[in-house]
């Protein structure tokens, strides 16, 4: 398996969604040593908002914000012999590693620069079985990354390939890896899961913030993680020196639960067994991940596709004092009117929770009145639309305002969806700092999914005097989205809080917490060693983030949500 006594290789992540904090990069190449400076760029929304790119300007589709970082610091990362890879490539990674050696040439520098390429399967859409997608992109795994590190690439720029590669690559062109070493290519999934959302394991949305501060630990500015992951895929999660931020086992749990699903997480290269990984505090900012082990990958790759169907426009119309509910309704009644034979195929009003009309302030008097209209044809949303809604402000209900001009129509990403294809038909191919293309071949050995039996829980805890309590005083938590469903991790600060927390958080309980779910299909899967639970909520985004079918379009905020809900919880377990 690889060199066996090797030295760990220091992995930091500069990036976890494109916008992300422009000075991460020289942050992370000035604040202590690094072999490899990794960027996820891509999420989902991403793909969508790259997708749009292209169908303006062909020679789009990558992150721009990289070749700016690049910039002002490919120089320094040659001259300290850090390599780079980011998936910033997006739908265009032969633009962006061509835009790269232009800008290499005339900063002077000698810089080998790779790609991986096979990812895009826009092309054979329709051939897959696909149909007609704005984009289509399989998740392509870490060894088209390896080949260019082994090559000699100083900076490899990707496609969709999953998150995790971007560490999982270099560790394994690092040690020798081979696609059947299937426990080490687990504990680098792990490592590259828990790191490739930047500050999220550095104290970033982290649910016990305050705590940390308390202990000094400086927020204003976290830094970004590093993992030294070592030839057998154990690792430990750390920062640099004096950077923000704090990695303790909370944080990093934290991330761990972020975005999963089940026991088994599987990615291209090997599924990690989530109930196997064990978290250890090593020193001060400071966690090592061991135990994990992994098993054969699925037989197909995923593949992330965006959907754009017409277009929308968006209005905020604010409605202040007395008979907001009779005012939307007029609202909505005289704008339907003004738009009879002309009406879009979707047209929405959501008016936003009741205001007090005694409040001191005119804000705290204030109700928002959204306006969505949505429509294949453009020119029913365009700035016909929006113009009719401005002439009922003379004709309309008294003291009402808009929140911005009016403006015109927009491509609608209405959906997100995902589908499998067999690994082969991704043509996964490392193209080396040469020229060279090198295919990166399936893996040899495949495994399906098959469910993981939920472990038998601990004894209930002993009955005791209760109070009615929100749960985040006992238990942390994190969402987000994957496609159209919901992801909410849930871990118990304690050992003691453990058995009341997997007796209690129920799928029907969690459904009983947060009404809006009760509807769907809400999955639980249990990881003890983790002292934690997480909830798939199957439907609740819509047609996926690019829809906004509610008001927090990622999830992002469903966990805090759920924290703050009360229940009754045991004397003994609060604080």
């Amino acid at each position: 398996m690889g060199e066996t006594g090797a030295t760990p290789i220091r992995i930091g992540n500069a990036s976890g969604f494109y916008g992300d904090r422009f000075s991460a990069v020289r942050e992370m190449l000035d604040g202590g040593p690094l072999d490899v400076l990794t960027g996820d760029y891509l999420a989902e929304l991403t793909m969508l908002i790259l997708g749009r790119d292209r169908l303006g300007d062909p020679s789009l589709g990558y992150a721009r914000t990289f070749l700016r970082q690049m910039e002002e610091c490919l120089g320094t990362a040659a001259d300290r012999g850090v390599a780079v890879v980011a998936n910033a490539g997006g739908l265009n990674p032969a633009g962006l590693a061509d835009r790269l050696r232009e800008l290499a040439r005339r900063l002077g520098l000698d810089v080998r620069i790779a790609r991986v390429d096979g990812d895009d399967l826009l092309p054979r859409a329709a051939e897959l079985g696909l149909g007609s997608p704005l984009t289509a992109n399989a998740y392509l795994g870490a060894f088209g990354i390896a080949e260019c590190l082994r090559a000699g690439a100083d900076v490899v720029v990707t496609g969709r390939v999953t998150d995790a590669s971007l560490a999982v690559g270099p560790a394994a062109a690092r040690f020798g890896w081979s696609p059947t070493d299937h426990d080490a290519l687990a504990g680098a999934v792990v490592a590259g899961h828990i790191i490739e959302c930047g500050a999220q394991a550095t104290g970033g949305n982290y649910p016990f913030f305050t705590e940390l501060e308390a202990q000094g630990h400086d927020l204003t500015r976290p830094g970004f993680p590093v993992a030294e992951v070592h030839a057998d895929g154990s690792s430990v999660i750390t920062k640099h020196p004096g950077a923000g931020g704090a990695v303790t086992t909370g944080t990093v749990t934290a991330q761990l639960l972020y975005e999963v699903a089940g026991a088994r997480y599987p990615n291209p290269d090997a599924t990690a067994r989530l109930d196997t990984v064990r978290l250890t505090a090593d020193g001060p900012d400071r966690v090592r991940v061991h135990g994990v082990r992994g098993e054969a990958p699925p037989p197909g790759l995923k593949v992330g596709m965006n959907h754009v169907d017409g277009f929308r426009n968006d209005l905020t119309l604010v409605l202040t004092g007395l008979d907001v509910a009779a005012k939307a309704e007029l609202t909505e009644r005289q704008l339907r009117a003004a738009l009879r034979g002309r009406e879009p195929r979707r047209l929405e009003f959501r008016l936003g929770p009741p205001a007090d009309p005694d409040a001191p302030d005119q804000d705290g008097a204030s109700v928002p009145l959204r306006i969505t209209a949505a429509d294949p044809d453009r020119a029913k949303v365009g700035r016909r639309f929006a113009k009719t809604a401005v002439e009922l402000a003379l004709a309309g209900v008294p003291g009402f305002h808009a929140t911005a001009p009016p403006g015109d129509a927009r491509p609608d990403g209405v959906a997100f969806t995902a589908a499998t294809v067999p690994a082969a038909e991704a043509a996964h191919t490392a193209v080396l700092p040469d020229g060279t293309r090198r295919p990166v071949p399936p893996p040899p050995r495949t495994s399906g999914l098959a469910p993981v039996a939920e472990p038998a829980p601990p004894p209930p805890p002993e009955a005791g005097p209760v109070r009615r309590a929100p749960l985040g005083l006992v238990a942390g938590a994190r969402s987000g989205d994957k496609g159209a469903d919901a992801n909410v991790g849930v871990w118990a600060r304690t050992d003691r809080a453990w058995p009341w927390l997997v007796h209690t958080l129920t799928a029907e309980e969690f459904a009983r917490l947060l009404p809006e779910t009760a509807p769907l299909t809400v999955t639980r899967h249990v990881l003890p060693g983790l002292r934690a639970l997480n909830f798939v909520v199957e439907g609740l985004l819509g047609g996926g983030a690019g829809s906004r079918a509610r008001s927090d379009p990622q999830a992002k905020a469903l966990g805090e949500w759920l924290r703050g809900r009360h229940l009754d919880i045991p004397e003994a377990l609060l604080p």
